[in-house]
């Protein structure tokens, strides 16, 4: 995999990022974007900017497509689809597992061979230690090109199926968001009492990483599918009223604890009260 010749559409934060790594690490890279001027820093770090799609695609032996959503994937592939034949497309844009599979498809019918990937880093973790990027599709293509691949972050492969990495990249995601947006909550909770969002995060941060050590237990819980074991907080334990209470006395919205609450509640007038918190999952896989 020395001197692969890589191509990189779409030059956002994210993909300068990726193809910045390619050419660091000595690979023949070919960058094109939209939007002129975007390739510049990269062409001064050696790599070479094409001046259209088509010219891109035909550079490289391996195309890497960052944009903005599966519509922009066609928008730009589908015109130059023809060029595609033989080479192997890897799509690292943010898609549902649908579109990614209909994307593989798309590429397969094409004569490309296609690899998915969700990346778990923001730009600047990108070849960091922390980053890492979930893999799924062709598994042959996975291995031939993994040590282009590790260049980004720790790769890991999920499967034939090409809507795993996606599926698992939405999943991740859905619970940073809930995270962050609880934590954004609680500095509008505190924030009449003169707290600044940045007192709160230096408490909320070591609180909120100590309590993902809580994981695994509900996990064991959930795959277990016993939520009487021993030792779980218990629904009606759990009950966030008295937080609702304080929220909307402060005069801030509790939808964020809302959401939360209602799930409690589904459980516990399904008569479920005394069993552990992990319940909810059941809440969450049968909504209402």
């Amino acid at each position: 995999m020395t001197n692969t010749k890589a191509t990189v559409l779409g030059l956002g934060a994210m993909g300068a990022a990726l193809a910045t790594a390619l050419v660091r690490a000595g690979h023949a890279t070919t960058v094109w974007n939209r939007t002129p001027g975007k390739a510049d820093a990269l062409v001064d770090l050696g790599a070479t900017a094409a001046a259209t799609a088509r010219d891109a695609v035909a550079a490289a032996d391996v195309v890497i497509a960052c944009l903005l959503d599966a519509d922009s994937v066609h928008e730009v592939l589908d015109p130059v689809a023809d060029v595609l034949t033989g080479r192997t497309l890897v799509n690292v844009t943010t898609t549902t597992p649908d579109q990614a599979k209909e994307i593989a498809g798309w590429a397969a019918a094409h004569g490309a061979v296609h690899l998915d990937g969700g990346i778990m880093a923001v730009p600047d973790m990108i070849g960091l230690p922390g980053a890492s990027v979930l893999y799924s599709g062709s598994a042959t293509a996975f291995e031939r090109l993994r040590p282009l691949l590790d260049l980004w972050g720790e790769s890991a492969y999920l499967g034939e199926d090409a809507g795993l990495a996606s599926l698992y990249d939405l999943a991740l995601l859905a619970g940073m968001y809930v995270m962050f947006a609880g934590f954004l909550h609680g500095a509008a909770m505190v924030a009449d009492a003169g707290v600044t969002a940045t007192e709160f995060a230096r408490r909320s941060a070591p609180w909120l990483a100590a309590m993902t050590g809580g994981f695994a237990g509900f996990a064991a819980v959930v795959d277990g599918g016993d939520y009487t074991v021993p030792g779980q907080q218990s629904l009606v334990f759990s009950d966030l009223g008295d937080l609702l209470g304080a929220s909307a006395a402060q005069g801030i919205s509790t939808e964020v604890v809302g959401v939360v609450q209602d799930l409690i509640r589904r459980q516990v007038d399904a008569g479920h009260g005394e069993e552990g918190f992990a319940r909810i999952y059941e809440s969450i896989r049968q909504p209402a």
